[in-house]
């Protein structure tokens, strides 16, 4: 009986478990497109003053610009932040499901 016990704790562990280079791909891809998409859909709708507050990324972003150029520089740079900040979700979560065992 307790190896069964021994066998289900093993699963839960593994399961309970994050790929953290799985979840840094999810969220670059996640931050590249999306990034992209928002400035693309901002060029395509287009108007008087087109993105104006998308283009205040260029502070955080630099060479970042609502055009068609900044949406390929955007992707990047989104794919970039996503894959980070994915990265320290699934590290964090590992590391706190390490300390519960």
């Amino acid at each position: 009986m307790s190896t069964l016990q021994d066998e289900e704790r093993e699963v839960v562990r593994t399961i309970a478990r994050l790929h953290a280079g799985v979840l840094a791909t999810v969220g670059a891809l996640i931050g590249g497109i999306g990034l992209f998409a928002l400035t693309a859909w901002l060029l395509v709708e287009g108007g008087p003053n087109v993105g104006a507050h998308l283009q205040l990324l260029n502070h955080y972003f630099p060479g970042y610009s609502v055009t068609w150029a900044g949406c390929f520089i955007g992707l990047l740079y989104g794919a970039a932040v996503g894959a980070a900040v994915g990265w320290c979700i699934g590290a964090v979560y590992n590391l706190v499901v390490g300390l519960r065992d």
